[in-house]
């Protein structure tokens, strides 16, 4: 059985986790299956890579980027949306796949609906990432519209699975498993130098380093972060500790106190010590990782945590929130705290900052658990869902199309 799987790729081009997870799902994808039909709906530059024959794209004309226009502090046109629901709506689709709830539309089609939802981050924190009361009451509102439209959602963890049935009020088997992966530029390099770029930013990887690779939202926790790095400062002796900090910030379009973490950084006397770089393009971000003595994830809710995966493939130690999939997956490859202790959180850098031997067996356990998650099992488990989603459908328009071919009966007409 041949499936017309529509999807929705608006976020093809965002530079942010769920752009990156839908580009690594969507290409995985791609690549494996040559026997389904593919069409592809954008609202910008076309994806670089060259499609096979089965994939097709269409390009819908916005007034803003979907991903833009439906962040927190955005605003998303009704003709845009309108647009974009009329191309989805394609009734030669037999599946429609939404791989964020964030650029979801109402569609009116009687393809099969998967939806993707990541986390349960807005629904745990709603002040925090929609701190406008309108922006909060249309996230709401979005996503109970896809609870109500979709045949089956999709998340990227268990751990997010858990939390989505608490939050949403959802049953367990109705939410599908669809992992993630670091991609595989992410890789230890045993003998790698910083290059120019990193080392313009000052950055001096002869001294112990932490790195923060994410976005600057209120729920990322940053400010724990640097009250600890700027105890481990002045109260444990470590005079010479560097926070490396990456992350667009200037084109940040969900909610963010950047400026606030920039004042707090002054305010607690660390200075030169806390480097934000901005966006970095992958391969530097793979150095610096292979340099950095230990990445930190403080987040208050991650639902996967994808640099901490990315950071245990090159090799660097993790440090990471409890309230995360990544103790599950990541093992001792991390060590773990709860996201509300900046004693714990402190306890444990130090520990592993001092500790060579620590830093060696932590190297080893995740370059070994970051090896047995790939872009292609998750591809497939994706896969297997549209395939069932597809079935459905063709048994349903297959029993409308012998309905519609049996005889009236005169005495009892339709």
């Amino acid at each position: 059985m041949t499936l017309h799987i529509g999807i929705d790729a608006t976020c093809w081009n965002n530079r942010r986790g769920y752009g990156r997870h839908a580009r690594s799902l969507l290409g995985a994808l791609i690549r494996l299956d040559g026997g389904n039909t593919y069409t592809l709906v954008l609202d910008g530059p076309n994806p670089e890579e060259q499609l096979p024959p089965n994939v097709t794209v269409r390009t819908v004309a916005t007034s803003r980027p979907t991903t833009v226009a439906a962040a927190a502090d955005g605003h998303r046109s009704l003709r845009d949306m309108w647009r974009m629901g009329q191309a989805l709506s394609d009734e030669r689709f037999d599946v429609l796949f939404f791989p964020t709830v964030y650029s979801y539309v109402p569609v009116l089609t009687r393809a099969r609906k998967l939806v993707m939802i990541h986390d349960a981050i807005a629904e745990t924190f709603p002040q925090l990432t929609t701190p406008r009361p309108l922006a909060r009451a249309f996230w709401r509102m979005k996503v109970k519209a896809a609870q109500f439209q979709a045949d089956a959602l999709a998340t990227v963890s268990e751990y997010s699975r858990r939390e989505l049935v608490r939050c949403l009020r959802v049953a367990a088997d109705r939410i599908h498993l669809v992992g993630e992966a670091s991609d595989p530029l992410f890789q230890h390099l045993p003998a790698v130098a910083p290059t120019p770029r990193l080392t313009s930013f000052g950055i001096r990887f002869d001294r112990p380093s932490i790195v923060y690779l994410g976005g600057f939202s209120p729920h990322k926790n940053l400010t724990t972060l640097l009250h600890v790095v700027a105890n481990l400062v002045s109260k444990k002796g470590l005079h010479n500790l560097q926070l490396v900090m990456v992350g667009d910030y200037r084109n940040e379009v969900f909610h963010s106190h950047f400026q606030e973490l920039e004042e707090q950084a002054r305010t607690l006397g660390l200075g030169e010590r806390v480097i934000f770089t901005g966006y970095l393009p992958d391969d530097e971000v793979a150095v610096l990782l292979n340099l950095a003595t230990v990445l930190v994830l403080p987040s208050l809710m991650e639902g996967f945590g994808l640099p901490a995966f990315e950071a245990a493939a090159c090799g660097c130690p993790v440090i990471a929130t409890k309230a995360s999939p990544v103790p599950e997956l990541l093992g001792n490859g991390g060590r773990y705290f709860e996201p509300t202790d900046a004693a714990a959180l402190e306890s444990v850098l130090l520990e592993v900052i001092q500790s060579p031997e620590l830093r060696r067996s932590m190297r080893a356990e995740g370059l070994g658990a970051t090896a047995r998650l790939s872009w292609d099992a998750a591809a497939r488990q994706l896969l297997d869902v549209l395939a069932s989603l597809g079935e459905k459908h063709t048994a349903r328009i297959n029993w409308l199309r012998k309905v519609s071919r049996k005889p009236v009966d005169p005495a009892h007409p339709v």
